[in-house]
């Protein structure tokens, strides 16, 4: 959603480019690790600032930010992990997926919009996008600021528009165009960094915060019609199985909501169940 969000500020010139660095937008943070880090190295979690994403850990960085979010002065709290991180890697050479970075994303189009998420995703897509209920962003501070890294709550059915608008290549029901030219081309274009491709995945695994959950190519006993029926396909996979599907090609979308029993399964598992699954309900669509 929030990379999204980046796309429509790009085509409204509040945002000038991915190249942009963090510090344009974050000048506070010049002389920390993100110096020297663009937009797109941050939209793709390759911005090579540390971070433990670990939801089991009490003590990882993903905890002190919830905990953060649990007191007086979230925001404050939270700003201060982020600026404090260190350097792990040059920037744009390793893949590491960080809440802190999609929490300073979202941050970025705060401060380039003028106006908190919730209220620049309401203005510029939900209601334009005619989704029929209201959708529910967790603030730090109601009207000023909203959580870039999660959060975000929608009914099935207009995460199911929102997927229509991403099958549409971002436009409107009206022909409306929202984001910049082949955004979502882009948004699909795999990073190359290290931790981001594999055996299973050559092509890499993530885009503009959306991942590649095509059926593994190392995968046995998988029919190749299967194995080619989803590729370039975009997965918005939240934690414990919610996933919404774009295969823009053949304009499907599959929104899914779970309870799997780890926030993070590996590839072979679940995920890899929901891919096979979502293929075969394309096969007999077609």
């Amino acid at each position: 959603m929030v990379s999204t969000l980046v796309g429509i500020a790009i085509q409204q010139g509040k945002i000038r480019s991915l190249d942009d660095l963090v510090t344009d937008y974050e000048p506070d943070l010049k002389g920390t690790a993100w110096e020297g880090v663009t937009l797109r190295q941050l939209i793709q979690h390759t911005s090579g600032v540390e971070w433990n994403e670990d939801y089991t850990n009490p003590q990882s960085h993903f905890a002190r930010l919830t905990q953060c979010e649990a007191q007086p002065g979230a925001y404050d709290c939270v700003s201060k992990i982020v600026a404090s991180l260190k350097r792990a890697h040059p920037p744009g050479e390793q893949w590491s997926y960080s809440s802190g970075g999609a929490w300073l994303l979202g941050d970025i189009v705060e401060r380039a919009t003028g106006m908190p998420l919730a209220a620049w995703l309401e203005q510029t897509l939900w209601r334009p996008g005619g989704m029929a209920q209201d959708g529910v962003w967790h603030a730090y501070q109601q009207g000023k600021h909203d959580v870039g890294a999660h959060g975000f709550n929608a009914t099935l059915e207009d995460w199911g528009r929102f997927g229509e608008f991403v099958a549409r290549d971002g436009r409107l029901a009206n022909g409306k165009t929202l984001v910049p030219d082949g955004w979502f081309d882009m948004a699909s274009a795999w990073t190359q960094a290290q931790k981001s491709v594999s055996a299973a995945h050559p092509e890499g695994i993530y885009g503009f915060q959306w991942w590649n959950n095509a059926i593994p190519t190392n995968a046995k006993n998988v029919e190749p019609t299967a194995q080619q029926g989803l590729k370039d396909s975009l997965w918005a996979l939240g934690i414990y199985g919610q996933v919404i599907m774009v295969n823009r090609a053949e304009h499907l979308v599959i929104v899914q909501w779970s309870t799997w029993p780890q926030a993070e399964p590996s590839f072979s598992a679940q995920p890899l169940e929901a891919a096979l699954m979502y293929s075969a309900i394309a096969r007999q669509l077609r």
